[in-house]
């Protein structure tokens, strides 16, 4: 009754337009002023500070300002090219490209919101220009651009990890075989589209063209291959990625590209520290309500609850996928991340789930929930963009989903879909 009690206070400050990390923050003091007296105000700021301090956590910052370079040192521009050297000739081709592209870009940025920020401006007007419905343009981009969240190095896995106490680089590993199926899961529903509107073809097949786009784009190809390499290789630990992936940026952007001023490096270190700040208040806030729970047990409570029920782990798995589908549709992936995962960890450990399974079905949860309104924050983005009815963009977009969902089914129930690479390499 106490997580029901908080969590509503919380869903209901969020829809009263209260930011999320101010909602957390309130609901969290108020919780423990009533339990605990006046006296226990001096600690909230030692909690908070303790929360959003832990050494993993540096890779986000990192990683936001490393994508904010890359966007604005050329790379972008690039990748599209090559893609559309592959995929150009193929009937809806742009769609394609778009996918492509979202799959290449991230690698770099961890940024579903970043991905269709820096790709959709470019390729969205395109698709338009090409003939494309603004709908199935929004559609294909918001989609595409979700594999950031699951393919290395994303975000809310490294936040997951935190919360989790679990190895990021392994989070990493499991993304690469769902991201690739699912990336290939939407080139097969676009192809469907692709004839079913009637799209054109938007250039021959050209050998020639694919090398001069590939040699145009070899640092862009390096850099995830260096960052990852280094990773995975464990030369680097994430967060150490992470600083080289921002001094990656800055000397391909200045000194390889050239396309990288002081003006565009001033706007990406304030876009990167506004993103910054957004999360980490987050973390900050969401340790208070975390150090709540855990005093009065109730991540414990709910466990033993759930367990009396069934010990079931696919019954279980069954129910957190209700849980996180629910909830991706009204908080952004970092919040549910921060708010829930403290909570469930102590009943997916009890009924036996592996963690690393577990964070994956988390994260591909968390990127249908960025496709699924009211909050939906990278479909939003998309519709901006095409200048497209949010609802109008979803008739199109369940299309996309439901792939989507097929890729958490699959993930779900055949967890070796994702722990292969896991199983072959860290165990």
């Amino acid at each position: 009754m106490i997580m029901l009690a908080l969590f509503g206070a919380v869903l209901l400050l969020v829809l009263m337009n209260v930011p999320i990390a101010v909602s957390l923050g309130i609901v969290a003091i108020v919780a423990m002023v009533s339990s605990q007296g006046m006296d226990i105000l001096p600690n909230v700021a030692l909690v908070t500070f303790n929360g959003a301090t832990n050494f993993p956590l540096l890779a986000i910052p990192l990683f936001i300002l490393a994508g904010a370079i890359m966007n604005a040192s050329g790379i972008s521009h690039r990748l599209i090219a090559f893609a559309s050297s592959l995929f150009g000739w193929i009937r809806g081709g742009l769609a394609h490209v778009s996918i492509g592209s979202s799959l290449f870009f991230a690698e770099i940025s961890g940024s579903a919101v970043a991905d269709v920020a820096a790709l959709g401006s470019i390729l969205i007007p395109g698709m338009k220009e090409k003939g494309y419905p603004a709908p199935m343009a929004a559609a294909v981009m918001s989609s595409a651009s979700t594999l950031a969240i699951i393919i290395p190095p994303s975000i809310p896995m490294i936040l997951y990890a935190v919360m989790a106490e679990t190895s990021v680089v392994q989070m990493f590993v499991a993304g690469i075989v769902p991201g690739i199926l699912g990336a290939a899961g939407l080139m097969g529903v676009a192809s469907f589209l692709a004839r079913r509107y009637n799209l054109p073809r938007d250039e021959a097949f050209s050998m020639r063209r694919v090398a001069h786009t590939a040699r145009q784009a070899l640092w862009a190809f390096l850099l995830p291959i260096i960052i990852l390499g280094g990773i995975f290789g464990g030369m680097v630990t994430a967060t150490e990625g992470a600083a080289l992936a921002v001094v990656a940026a800055l000397v391909v952007g200045l000194f390889i590209y050239r396309e990288l001023n002081l003006k565009e490096l001033k706007k990406a270190i304030l876009e990167g520290g506004i993103q910054t700040a957004i999360v980490m208040l987050l973390v900050a806030t969401s340790a208070l309500l975390g150090t709540y729970l855990s005093e009065v047990q109730a991540p414990q409570a709910l466990a033993q609850a759930v367990s009396d029920f069934t010990s079931n782990k696919w019954v279980v798995l069954a129910l957190l996928n209700v849980l996180f589908l629910f909830l991706g549709m009204f908080l952004h992936s970092a919040a549910a991340i921060i708010l829930v995962i403290p909570v469930v960890m102590p009943l997916v450990n009890l009924v036996g789930i592996d963690p690393i399974h577990f964070g994956l079905v988390v994260a591909i949860n968390l990127g249908i929930g960025q496709q699924t309104p009211p909050v939906a924050s990278v479909l939003m983005v998309a519709c901006s963009i095409a200048k497209a009815s949010v609802w109008e963009v979803t008739r199109v977009n369940v299309w996309f989903i439901g792939i989507l969902l097929a890729v958490l089914l699959l993930v779900t129930y055949v967890p070796m879909t994702g722990l292969v690479l896991v199983e072959m390499f860290y165990r």
